[in-house]
């Protein structure tokens, strides 16, 4: 049906009617169309704000009940459990308004509760929920809500919960740079993982734990990590084919340390680990690089790369400290012209 616009009195609008919906009316005008369309949609931001700040206000008044529970007169555990699960309520409502700083200091507040009735699994289990909304906006009280957590779960021995959020601090140092506490939470995580028996678990995070060594420039540390991880992981059939690119890893640590008596030591060593490694890709790079090194030739290092590369992409870790290998190896260079 063709009807003249009663929102524009310009534009015509075909006016639609389907068996089980109500008319669709599309106006030949742009204007009004795009004013619907603004219309409608204002009004739905404006009842989600609403929304928000309805749960906003519920989430305060259901803190101040938790309050004046925690602070009036009850039996010793009940008060505490009380409150606990009125904080509880509350930091819902802040969450769903999304205050996270809001929700996250109740939960900081449900924590010391469950602490007063001696309850330290569910007091860790608030500070990893703590640490979940700053994660939103302050990645450094994240970690350290969850260190209380980590705490927590050693003391009444649930290890591997321990050893999972160890793993989470270091991620969020390393994501922030901190590269020092990184290794440091990451080192406790792959020993915790260790003692539980959950040795592919801890082989992951002690990669991690490698590259981090490497990138500080730590490459004795980060080369017996790798050639470590590759012994163990030699006689597993899951595993064994990773190994050659862990031993790749590890023999690029060795030519940042520019030694050439001590990679050709390691390629050596690295035949004793896996004796099909020889016969690899990544043995014929490194002991090109390490020829190359050797003769003191950084067009002939440049090359080895290039044709690795061109088969195998290198990823950014492997890129940057060959880099760093190839400005060392420049510089022996330039040391040798200026000697000559």
């Amino acid at each position: 049906m063709l009807l003249h616009c009663s929102f524009c009195l310009r534009g015509r609008v075909l006016r639609f009617r389907s068996p089980s919906s109500s008319p669709f009316v599309f106006c030949s005008s742009p204007a009004t169309n795009l004013g619907r369309f603004a219309a409608g949609t204002s009004g739905r931001s404006s009842s989600q704000s609403a929304a928000m700040g309805d749960h906003e206000a519920r989430g305060d008044d259901t803190e101040r009940k938790a309050d004046k529970k925690l602070s009036g007169w009850g039996l010793f555990g009940s008060k505490y459990e009380d409150a606990a699960d009125l904080y509880d309520k509350a930091a819902n409502f802040f969450k769903l308004s999304k205050n996270w700083n809001r929700a996250a200091s109740v939960y900081i507040k449900i924590a010391n509760c469950h602490l007063k009735g001696d309850s330290k699994h569910e007091a860790a289990s608030a500070y990893v929920e703590a640490a979940n909304c700053y994660k939103k906006f302050s990645p450094q009280e994240a970690a350290q809500a969850l260190d209380e957590a980590v705490n927590l779960f050693l003391e009444i021995g649930r290890l591997s919960m321990a050893a999972r959020y160890c793993k989470d601090i270091g991620e969020i140092y390393q994501h922030e740079q901190d590269l020092e506490k990184a290794s440091d939470y990451l080192e406790r995580a792959a020993d915790l993982f260790d003692s539980e028996g959950q040795t592919s678990q801890s082989n992951t995070i002690k990669q991690k734990v490698a590259e981090i060594a490497a990138q500080l420039e730590h490459y004795p540390k980060a080369t017996e990590i790798f050639e470590d991880i590759a012994r163990q992981s030699i006689n597993n059939n899951l595993l064994k084919y990773s190994v050659r690119g862990i031993l790749l890893n590890a023999g690029i640590c060795q030519l940042c340390r520019a030694d050439t008596v001590a990679i050709q030591n390691s390629l050596e060593r690295y035949q004793e680990i896996d004796p099909t490694f020889s016969g690899t890709r990544e043995y014929k790079l490194l002991a090109d690089l390490a020829a190359s090194m050797d003769d003191g030739d950084v067009a002939k290092f440049t090359d080895a790369i290039k044709e690795f590369d061109g088969m195998t992409r290198l990823d950014p870790w492997k890129t940057t400290l060959l880099l760093r290998a190839k400005n060392e190896l420049k510089k022996q260079e330039d040391d040798e012209d200026d000697l000559t």
